[in-house]
């Protein structure tokens, strides 16, 4: 009985094994990215008078502080669920606190008590919110994306469409919000092509106030109403692509100056209609129905304040550096405290395995990079850069597509890390892009090729080339028409070079389909182009596939390019995949294994693919982005989390 017992435990054993082996082996490494990025803010006294600073802490999820101004001690951490993070905070009349969330949810607040209020989602489909703004008796605005609409809430009401309708037919974003209550008016900036909208409350009707020689411009990114000491009111807009603020007199209609430089994330005002700014990290004074040449210079290295409080004697800001600055009128001068920010887990948005055999990450928005080290386990991290879109290393050089502006950097890893010092150095950057997930690095003849995505409101990427050797880039421009570039691979003598239909952000394609070119790498000049999947939307990936070919992904099926030819072999739908959304820009990641398989991610899925029978196994859901190392083990990430898939 005993040896019966022990013959069926060494075949259970064996059985797990083997399913084991087949399954195999899943590690979970762990949040790789911290960061202490902090975003809306402001200053408010609790019921017991006491000052408090409010502000929220990026992550996911993102968290709720408070500090008490007096002693610096944080009083209040709270996470926000579901929210990332949350670009602004507003107090209504009646005391209470608003904090956009993720998801167009908007949550609420008492303040000097310890909890949150999730009030629901702001409107049907709206999945961000931007700005807040307070309105009167209670009641709050609110901007929303991507249905480019202003929605209004009070606790009594609930949730309503200001509007009902988009501020600006075509347009996604809402990006900024000020309330009139003098006239019982809301203005609201708009993006991606900039529009100042002005709201009449009382009919609900809408109008344009930007003049039409700023409407080039990608979005009004700020909105604040100042007064001047001439009893004027005034509405200072900040415009993006550049940083220029308009100051629109409400009562005359018209732009009466532009201010370069102005920080508008916040501004501060006083009873004496002094209004306050800073500009490159310095504490600036005018008086908005003057020239802002006239602006008196109070204090500097203050940094760029996230919000403002003016007090009897002086002045409180709270700078995107988490520094409370203290300055005295009297004296002119200031007293910085870094006030502890709990820093949070953010998301990975770019994985590579590097030079120095450690698996390398960048963060979400918050930017800076981690490496795991699969020898000891160990993470490391490295601050210094934005947000890293693609990365790949030729010889001891790590090369990074850095969003936003379209900046490209590079890192010797046999070097300490020293952002200040020139490691990672800048490069070049593409006037006009914005982001680039593509790079593909030619060790042979030192150069690393670039395709990007354009600016928001723009369509048409770049391929754009750096020579390490020589140190210097060349632009291609844009080699396919009303597309970005989003995949690269090369073989031989010929740069395949995969199109999406989608731009940048807030503007619809032009294009029916991705675009595949053929480039000539000798002579840099394109040899042809061609359409691999009809009605596909983005080729998301390029390799150099099992059978000597070019292997690609687009919107779920599998073709396979004989580049010789300048043709396409086979077409084949491995998968599902969903409708065209707003864009798309990367998706699918595949990777030859050493077993034969080809393995890979997409769509939020890790997958096995059979070369020969094209047959797809789905290994594990909430999966994306991909690299493998040269053993075979390939790791992926879970919002926050490093993952590790062993076959």
């Amino acid at each position: 009985m005993k040896l019966l017992k022990l013959f069926c435990l060494l075949v259970i054993f064996s059985f797990v094994n083997t399913a084991s082996a087949q399954q195999g082996k899943f590690v979970n490494h762990g949040p790789q990215l911290t960061a202490a990025m902090v975003q809306g803010s402001i200053f408010l006294k609790d019921t017991k008078g006491n000052l408090l600073l409010y502000t929220v802490v990026r992550g996911e999820p993102a968290h709720l502080l408070a500090f008490n101004v007096k002693t610096k001690a944080l009083v209040l951490d709270v996470p926000l669920p579901k929210s990332d993070g949350a670009w602004d905070l507003a107090q209504a009349t009646d005391g209470i606190l608003y904090v956009p969330g993720a998801g167009g949810k908007l949550f609420s607040h008492k303040p000097g008590t310890k909890t949150i209020t999730d009030l629901g989602n702001a409107l049907p489909n709206e999945t961000y919110l931007w700005n807040l703004t307070a309105g009167k008796n209670g009641e709050v605005f609110g901007a929303t994306y991507p249905g480019c609409r202003v929605f209004r809430y009070h606790p009594k009401d609930g949730f309503t469409d200001v509007v009902g309708a988009p501020l600006v037919v075509g347009e996604n974003y809402v990006r900024s919000l000020a309330f009139d209550a003098k006239r019982n008016l809301l203005y609201a900036g708009v993006g991606s092509h900039a529009h100042l909208i002005e709201i009449n409350l009382s009919n609900k009707k809408t109008r344009e106030l930007l003049p039409a020689k700023y409407q080039d411009k990608e979005f009004v990114y700020s909105l604040e109403i100042v007064k001047g000491k001439d009893g004027a009111d005034r509405l200072l807009a900040l415009l993006t692509a550049g940083q220029t603020t308009l100051v629109y007199n409400i009562e005359k209609q018209r732009v009466e100056q532009e201010i370069t430089a102005m920080d508008m994330k916040a501004v501060g005002t006083d009873a004496q209609f002094n209004t306050y700014y800073t500009a490159k990290n310095t504490l600036m004074k005018f008086d908005a129905g003057k020239s802002a040449a006239s602006a008196v210079q109070l204090a500097t290295q203050v940094g760029s304040a996230n919000a403002f409080y003016k007090q009897p004697g002086g002045l409180l800001l709270f700078n995107a550096k988490a520094n409370l600055v203290s300055f005295n009128e009297q004296t002119g001068k200031t007293t910085t405290t870094a006030l502890k920010i709990p820093a949070q887990p953010i998301p990975i948005n770019a994985i590579m395995y590097g030079p120095d055999q450690k698996v390398w990450t960048g963060g979400y928005l918050a930017g800076g990079h981690a490496t795991f080290d699969p020898l000891t386990n160990k993470n490391t991290k490295y601050a210094g850069l934005d947000q890293t879109e693609g990365m790949a290393f030729m010889g001891n050089h790590i090369y990074f597509g850095i969003y936003p502006k379209g900046r490209f950097y590079t890192y010797d890893v046999t070097q300490a890390w020293n952002a200040a010092k020139g490691n990672p150095k800048l490069i070049f950057e593409e006037e006009g892009q914005s982001r680039a997930f593509a790079v593909h690095t030619l060790p042979k003849s030192q150069k690393v090729y670039f395709g990007t995505v354009p600016e928001y409101g723009k369509l048409g990427g770049v391929l754009t080339m750096y020579d390490a050797a020589s140190e210097k880039h060349q632009s291609f421009g844009e080699v396919l028409e009303k597309q970005s570039v989003v995949s690269l691979a090369s073989k031989g003598e010929v740069l395949i070079v995969g199109g999406s239909i989608s731009g940048g952000l807030g503007i619809k394609p032009e294009r029916k389909e991705a675009e595949l070119m053929l480039w000539n790498l000798s002579n840099n000049k394109p040899i042809m182009k061609l359409v691999p999947v009809i009605g596909a939307a983005a080729i998301t990936s390029l390799i150099n596939g099992p059978d000597g070919n070019i292997w690609g992904m687009a919107d779920g099926h599998l073709f396979i390019l004989d580049v010789a030819q300048q043709k396409v072999l086979s077409v084949q739908k491995l998968y599902d995949y969903p409708a065209f959304g707003s864009h798309i820009w990367r998706s699918a990641f595949l990777a030859i294994h050493p077993n034969g398989n080809i393995y890979g991610t997409d769509n939020g899925k890790l997958f096995k693919l059979d070369p020969s029978t094209k047959k797809v196994e789905f290994l594990a859901e909430n999966a994306g982005l991909m690299v493998m190392d040269p053993n075979g083990k390939i790791y992926f990430k879970r919002g926050t989390e490093l993952w590790s898939y062993t076959p």
